[in-house]
């Protein structure tokens, strides 16, 4: 052997300590939260969803001044259930601007929000740049549904609390008798208000994932919106025809309303568990087929 040989040294030795890059479940989950927090600081710095929330908020102020500018004493059953009892009791505005909003408003601002989310992103060109690494289409699709149930909550509280406030400034507040004839005291009445606005977000819920799935199959949100709004028309005309009585119990808008057994004591839940369970179904649907059509979506083209 020369003796200007180099000793050869062994390179591999621990060659595979450290290697793993793999993300761990927690930075799976604060991707996930930074991507929720980014989506839904989006959403709410829109003009659109603060023109949205303010016309929501419109619906129990035009409501309460209506009534307390109004000479007539409307009887009991006459207009919108509750509207009887306004002028009595001021906390009632937040219930009958709740049962006046339902049918079409709540349903008009949730169908823009939803149908926006994946077919806006698409239109904008920015549905390319949702997807790289780490965030996949699943957790997009994760994030916007969430994105979308937070705009229901706030959209239902909004109307709620507005609905409280202008029924304390133009009418009288106290205890609240109920549909089965007990009176709770007005904090318990704020409870309920508080349980009947998640009734309703629960209930819009379904509805929301019909909207994500119609916006996954184009690259208009304009259409998609329309879309989504027509979808819930047409289940409230079905749910009023008796000659088809036999799908109501499957229609996602079947127990909109039933949040009235919550205004009875004791509280009957069945129609909130049958509600909830209703709009589950609906997700579990229509989240599988936005999943279908969105793996497979050319975000691309």
């Amino acid at each position: 052997m020369s003796s200007n040989s180099v000793p050869v040294t062994n390179t591999n030795t621990n060659t595979n300590t450290n290697t793993d890059t793999s993300p761990s479940p927690s930075r799976h989950r604060s991707g996930g939260l930074a991507l929720l927090g980014s989506e839904l600081t989006v959403l709410f710095r829109r003009r659109r969803t603060w023109a949205m929330l303010v016309a929501v908020a419109l619906i129990p102020i035009l409501l309460a001044v209506a009534v307390r500018l109004s000479s007539e004493t409307l009887a009991p059953g006459e207009g919108p259930p509750f509207l009887d009892r306004v002028t009595q009791n001021g906390l009632f505005v937040a219930f009958t601007a709740m049962i006046v909003a339902i049918p079409l408003f709540l349903p008009l601002t949730i169908g823009v929000v939803a149908g926006d989310t994946i077919a806006g992103e698409a239109g904008l060109g920015t549905l390319r740049y949702l997807l790289v690494a780490p965030a996949g289409r699943v957790r997009l699709l994760l994030v916007k549904y969430a994105g979308v149930a937070v705009f229901c909550l706030a959209a239902t509280l909004t109307l709620a609390v507005t609905g409280t406030l202008i029924g304390a400034a133009l009418f009288p507040v106290g205890p609240v008798t109920l549909l089965s004839g007990d009176v709770i005291s007005v904090p318990e009445s704020l409870l309920r208000s508080a349980l009947i606005s998640l009734y309703v977000t629960v209930s819009l819920l379904g509805f929301a994932a019909i909207g994500m799935f119609i916006s996954t199959l184009t690259d208009v949100p304009v259409g998609a919106m329309a879309a989504t709004v027509v979808v819930s028309v047409v289940a409230q005309i079905l749910g009023v025809l008796p000659q088809l009585a036999w799908l109501h119990p499957w229609l996602f808008s079947h127990y909109w309303l039933g949040f009235a057994d919550l205004l009875r004591q004791p509280m009957d839940l069945g129609s909130f568990g049958d509600n909830a369970l209703l709009q589950l179904g609906y997700l579990a649907v229509f989240g599988a087929l936005a999943y279908g059509r969105f793996s497979t979506k050319d975000i691309l083209s």
